[in-house]
């Protein structure tokens, strides 16, 4: 059920970012998005929760960056960062929800 609620919010987020972006995204600022991706997904590595839809997220903002497409390049990269942040959220949450499951 947490699980589903942290999607939710991956994806909220993901959909908001695009309001806050007034002006037409350029190279720097996909570079940016995507420093701020890579280190959200490396902290989630770290933890060992990495999940697989960040990378595939994480390419497919590389792949609109090489297109020129900074736009998409962005929003994909703020996509990644908010998997890669929903992913610790949940690894920090079951770290102490197992043991509800635990036969005492």
């Amino acid at each position: 059920m947490r699980t589903r609620a942290l999607i939710r919010m991956a994806i909220i987020l993901s959909l908001a970012a695009p309001a806050t972006e007034a002006l037409a995204a350029n190279a720097d600022d996909f570079q940016a998005a995507l420093a701020k991706a890579e280190a959200a997904n490396k902290q989630a590595g770290a933890i060992k929760n990495q999940w697989t839809t960040t990378a595939g997220t994480l390419k497919a903002a590389q792949a609109a960056a090489a297109a020129g497409k900074f736009d998409d390049a962005v929003k994909l990269a703020n996509d990644a960062e908010a998997l890669a942040n929903a992913s610790i959220a949940q690894a920090k949450e079951q770290e102490t929800a197992w043991t509800q499951a635990v036969v005492r």
